[in-house]
């Protein structure tokens, strides 16, 4: 059984390739990524694969038993075509199965609407498609707050617009491992999975990241718009908006959903504490 991962140098990617390793071998895994010297590290066969062109998907997709689509991470009204490229080169190949990333989020009334509505489309493009297929609703990655506690120490605060809105983060290294089954495993096909760990608010975040990090850092809210207006002045209008509207999902409940992680793994999500300590663990 050949499977093949997109964005196979990213993080998510890699992950996937990793654990997939572990469960097939890597001589049945196959890489795809836009530079393919970006994953050459990852011990699999690496093909070029742009979702922006369809003729080098349809190379890269050759003798594929299964894909795994990594959600694009273009404007909205790019990823839906793209995402269709890779739908498509899949059905001309023969590919009988398609895993695809999706994401947790309201579909309304938040700045990361429009993201969360092109993924909602691609899940009905995989459904239409006529190959087998899974789709995961990744929750929101623990490592982006991780990664920034330097920043925090620097503020020496947490500062967004969540208010006592609960989140269910995830790590990378979880998804990879679900991925991974649900790839493998026919038992998965034609499930959506919520993928997402327990539900804490920011202030339980913080608590966290100070008893594993040895930090004092507090949290602090901010309104939606002034936290809208400080993230687009600090990233640009695009990445600023998305950020900001994730943690306006999070005030309004939109990341509090029930897990089937369990269902999709075979085994429990690990703790938000857990998760801290493989993270130091990389570092």
């Amino acid at each position: 059984m050949k499977i093949a991962v997109t964005s196979a140098s990213g993080q998510l990617g890699s992950s996937i390739v990793k654990h997939l390793i572990a469960e097939i071998g890597a001589k049945n895994v196959i890489g795809i990524a836009r530079t393919p010297e970006k994953a050459a590290h990852l011990g699999v066969e690496i093909r070029k694969g742009d979702y922006n062109n369809p003729q080098e998907l349809e190379l890269a997709l050759k003798g594929i038993d299964a894909v795994l689509l990594v959600s694009g991470m273009d404007e909205p009204q790019k990823r839906i075509q793209q995402h269709r490229n890779v739908i498509e080169a899949a059905k001309l190949n023969g590919v009988k199965k398609i895993v695809y990333t999706s994401i947790v989020g309201a579909e309304e009334n938040n700045a990361f609407s429009p993201i969360v509505q092109t993924n909602r489309q691609t899940e009905e493009d995989i459904k239409v498609s006529g190959l087998e297929w899974v789709i995961g609703r990744n929750g929101i990655y623990i490592e982006p707050d991780l990664e920034y506690i330097d920043t925090y120490l620097k503020e020496g605060e947490v500062r967004n617009c969540a208010a006592d809105g609960k989140c269910t983060y995830t790590s990378r290294e979880e998804l990879g491992f679900a991925y991974a089954k649900m790839l493998v495993e026919e038992k998965h096909n034609g499930n959506t999975y919520n993928l997402v760990g327990n539900a804490i608010t920011q202030t339980e975040l913080v608590s966290f990241i100070n008893q594993e990090f040895n930090t004092n850092l507090v949290f602090n809210s901010v309104s939606v718009e002034s936290y809208l207006a400080e993230r687009k002045a600090a990233l640009g209008d695009f990445i600023g908006t998305v950020i900001a509207g994730i943690y306006a999902g999070i005030k309004n409940g939109a990341n509090d959903v029930p897990s089937d992680f369990e269902k999709a793994a075979g085994r429990p999500h690990i703790s938000t504490l857990a998760m801290m300590e493989n993270f130091k663990k990389k570092m």
